[in-house]
């Protein structure tokens, strides 16, 4: 988990990390745009099939908005596209605007973006000033505060659902107070359980590599999807599972994830019983083998197998 430092892009990240811990194979819970800073989840080798469970996390946000002018691409690195108006700012106003765009609300990319216009990508076409029109996509913020506010500069904490664009939400602020606003800071703190204080910044993870301690920086396997109950299973199902064959598990052999039932994926049965949506599967020596669904009452079938037969 890295600290993104700002002008860098993710794929900057991701090849600096690649170089350093010598692993081929690595992905991301998540991109940031080169304005951003903050966590940046990368993923090593196996732990990339795991990308899918964490594409509906929440992620935060400090974020800072310059009122007075927007820009074409939403951020301080866009062109203006008018000039500064300068307002003053009151904070019971800010709190009231935020207000507007909290819950789920319909929010359009912003032209400079990786969305796709008939194959290619939104940005390409904004580049060449050729006309760009994405459709509105329904996202969620939980949160949207206000900080402070420093002359034309509010601040603001965001919690959002996935495919939530922050310099979206600064645009649209702008356009609903009628001065314009772009974003001009922003720092992602947390993306589901990964948070700011975790993250390490690229100079000490490379203090690490040169000193030979990289592994103590990498999160096992094992502790990831905590919220997901476990079962750890007989060298007989393991087996099945490396073949990604379906499996039987009596429900005694299930453990909760450390969250309640209802939020760590269980439903509840007519019967009254509980039985898991999604389960992390053990083998006996404490590895993660797999992450399975049910089929049928206590018939699981393994979604994603990480220790194959050999």
């Amino acid at each position: 988990m890295v600290d993104k430092p700002r002008g860098k892009t993710s794929h900057d990240v991701v090849e600096a990390v690649r170089r350093l811990v010598g692993f081929r194979q690595i992905g991301h819970f998540g991109t940031l745009d080169p304005l951003a800073t903050g966590v940046l989840v990368l993923a090593l080798g196996r732990a990339t099939r795991l990308a899918r469970f964490y594409a509906g996390r929440r992620k935060r946000y400090n974020c800072a908005v310059r009122f007075g002018f927007a820009t074409d691409t939403y951020d301080s690195d866009g062109e203006a596209s008018g000039p500064d108006a300068a307002p003053a700012l009151g904070a019971g106003q800010l709190q009231t605007l935020a207000g507007r765009f909290t819950g789920k609300i319909p929010q359009a990319p912003p032209p400079f973006s990786a969305k796709k216009i008939h194959g290619r990508p939104a940005h390409e076409l904004a580049r060449k000033h050729k006309p760009v029109e994405l459709a509105p996509v329904e996202v969620e913020v939980y949160e949207f505060r206000l900080t402070g506010v420093e002359g034309s500069v509010a601040r603001f904490a965001v919690e959002c659902g996935p495919g939530t664009y922050i310099r979206s939400l600064a645009h649209d602020m702008g356009v609903l107070h009628g001065a314009g606003a772009h974003l001009v800071e922003i720092a992602r703190t947390a993306v589901g359980e990964f948070t700011l204080d975790h993250a390490m910044p690229l100079a000490e993870l490379n203090e690490d590599a040169q000193a030979g301690n990289i592994a103590a920086r990498v999160i096992p396997l094992e502790n990831l999807l905590p919220e997901l109950p476990r079962a750890t299973v007989l060298p007989i199902i393991e087996r099945r599972i490396q073949h990604g064959a379906k499996f039987n598990l009596p429900l005694a052999q299930i453990q909760p994830g450390q969250v309640t039932a209802a939020q760590s994926g269980f439903a509840e049965l007519d019967s009254g019983e509980w039985k898991p949506a999604r389960l992390r599967v053990f083998n006996q020596q404490g590895k993660l083998i797999a992450i399975a669904e049910p089929v049928v009452p206590r018939t699981y079938q393994p979604v994603v197998v990480l220790e194959t037969a050999t």
